[in-house]
């Protein structure tokens, strides 16, 4: 059985301002197609609008009732810099 990457996230509504930090985790073996990707944990005020089983198309709501992805594209390719 694969380990699983966990790791924390700040999430901030680009609408309303609320933020705190998510805990989620994905399989780690990169030969997978699908690497299980979970939210573990939501701040108060943040739902999950659509699981996946990737970071990129998982998405989540605020309260306030704007929608975003767990990890947008614009963002993971800053981080591969």
């Amino acid at each position: 059985m694969a380990l699983r990457d966990r790791f924390s996230k700040k999430l901030t509504c680009p609408q309303c301002g609320n933020s705190g930090f998510a805990e989620a985790s994905e399989i780690d073996d990169p030969k997978r197609k699908h690497p299980g990707f979970s939210v573990d944990h939501l701040p108060r005020g943040f739902f999950i609008q659509r699981a996946s089983n990737h970071q990129e198309t998982s998405m989540i709501k605020c309260e306030c009732g704007r929608k975003f992805p767990f990890r947008s594209l614009a963002e993971s390719v800053a981080q591969r810099d």
